[in-house]
């Protein structure tokens, strides 16, 4: 890591932060209705790692907001709710094993290697359905899904995507980008 980017934020950004998703959350209660927003709090305040994550998933248009509690690992799960996959993180390719295959028009980064720089896991299958019956996502955009080894090993990835009042989960080159396609993220707290 270089010098200057820790993962850390100061106390204005941390403040400014909290209000924001405090707001999100109480305007969002039909999302986690069996949670209360002072629950969450104490859980971020003992976990500043995960408040720069959030930050960052803030800052590159994703809308984190709280989806759900995890009574194993007694965790929050925060979802980027964005109806649009996050501005911030679009023209994408799949991977690093992708980007290094591309020998021109190389897209800036990753998808994979972009979540784990902000410390965030790309949202399965599974979990992108769960999150489209919470509202209608990627109606105009399409996000990349973490993909099964054996699709990644045959040079694929999956991408999912709202049209026609149906979520659709799709398939592509995982070296393809294009500037509609970005990928959401979870984070546990």
């Amino acid at each position: 890591m270089a010098k200057g980017t820790e993962k850390h934020i100061d106390t204005a950004q941390k403040e400014a932060l909290l209000k924001i998703l405090e707001t999100r959350f109480e305007k969002n209660k039909e999302r986690h209705s069996d949670i209360e927003w002072k629950n969450v709090l104490v859980k971020l305040e003992c976990k500043p790692e995960r408040l720069w994550s959030l930050n960052e998933m803030e800052k590159t248009g994703g809308e984190p907001d709280v989806f759900g509690y995890d009574d194993k690992t007694k965790e929050y799960i925060f979802y980027d709710f964005a109806t649009e996959s996050p501005k911030g993180r679009r023209s994408l390719c799949y991977d690093p094993e992708a980007l290094a295959s591309r020998k021109e028009y190389k897209p800036k980064n990753s998808a994979l290697a972009m979540a784990a720089e902000i410390g965030i896991a790309i949202l399965t299958e599974e979990e992108y359905n769960q999150l489209q019956k919470l509202g209608n996502f990627d109606t105009k955009t399409s996000s990349w899904l973490n993909t099964p080894s054996k699709i990644r090993k045959l040079g694929g990835a999956i991408f999912g995507d709202y049209r026609f009042e149906t979520v659709f989960v799709y398939h592509n080159g995982a070296q393809s980008y294009y500037a509609g396609r970005g990928f959401r993220g979870s984070l546990r707290v």
